[in-house]
């Protein structure tokens, strides 16, 4: 069994990478709404994916890197990008025309649920233990208190997108297991080759189905896209890439807890929105269950041997 995570030295560099992934990821919800307003789901997630890859494999031209050249390793990328942006990300963005907020949150914070219970009853690739299981429930009751019991009134009334977000966080997990298989490439690699992946399988279909000439969108829609491709996406990527093979699947998940609080504070602080009297409970709660799937655990001090 591999090691989940890095030294103690090192992790808070990591803690501070898991946030800043929540961040990019939590800000995607609002990019994505204000993308969907005028530009359909597949045509902007198409965009989203080729604008990201184009930019990273600028970067990486830069750096003096090269992307792996042979056939085995893009068809894992190409398999990575089903799983990690082809299908969740156009499922979220479908559905985000119907389905509230609040409530599609909690849906999507779904996956270290689906991650911890695929990595303790199939894959076995990192310890699943007692401690992480805790960590597991305790996010996702805290997901629930700070964003409100009200999130589920409205909960079956759209059925079928509902559906559709827990599905997106159902890829999600097997992408955080199977994106392990990427160790020793640099994280800009899988990055920009399952992004551009991605854009290869998405375009042929936005072309064919929603015929993006034909379409006037907006500025801020525009806008909304550019921000997604770079910073909710590629910048994202690099992170999250690094953070599987140095916190793990699990821990890496993680990062769906965070973007609550973290939405709701930037709600709280440019929106005028209040805080339901449960939050900082759950805030409590975010932060106890994400320790305990990220911090690792002290090893056992050996019995000294008899002489």
């Amino acid at each position: 069994m591999e090691k989940d995570h890095p030294p103690r030295a090192g992790l808070a560099g990591e803690l501070v990478l898991l946030l800043l992934l929540a961040m990019l990821w939590g800000a995607s919800y609002s990019f994505i709404k204000l993308g969907v307003a005028t530009i359909p789901p597949i045509t902007l997630i198409a965009a989203r994916t080729l604008i990201a890859g184009v930019l990273l494999l600028l970067i990486m031209r830069w750096r003096g890197l090269r992307m792996p050249t042979d056939a085995a390793t893009w068809r894992r990328f190409a398999f990575q990008a089903c799983f990690n942006s082809v299908v969740p990300w156009t499922l979220i963005a479908w559905a985000e025309r119907s389905v509230d907020a609040g409530l599609a949150t909690i849906l999507n914070s779904a996956a270290p649920i689906f991650t911890f219970l695929f990595t303790a009853l199939i894959t076995r690739h990192e310890q699943a233990s007692p401690r992480k299981l805790l960590g597991v429930v305790a996010g996702m009751a805290g997901i629930c208190l700070i964003v409100g019991v009200d999130a589920f009134a409205q909960a079956g009334r759209d059925l079928v997108a509902e559906l559709a977000i827990v599905a997106a966080a159902i890829c999600y997990a097997c992408a955080a297991i199977f994106g392990r298989s990427f160790k020793g490439l640099d994280p800009m690699a899988p990055a920009a080759g399952s992004l551009l992946c991605g854009a290869a399988i998405l375009t042929p279909l936005s072309l064919a189905c929603e015929q993006p000439w034909t379409l006037a969108p907006s500025v801020a829609s525009m806008l909304a896209l550019l921000a997604l491709a770079a910073f909710s996406t590629a910048a994202a990527f690099v992170v999250y890439f690094r953070l599987i093979q140095t916190l793990g699947s699990v821990g890496t998940t993680a990062q769906a807890y965070l973007r609550v609080p973290i939405g709701v504070a930037l709600s709280v602080a440019f929106l005028g929105e209040k805080l339901p009297p449960t939050a900082w409970i759950g805030l409590a709660c975010v932060v106890l269950g994400v320790a305990a799937m990220t911090v690792p655990s002290r090893p056992a001090v050996a019995a000294p041997r008899a002489s």
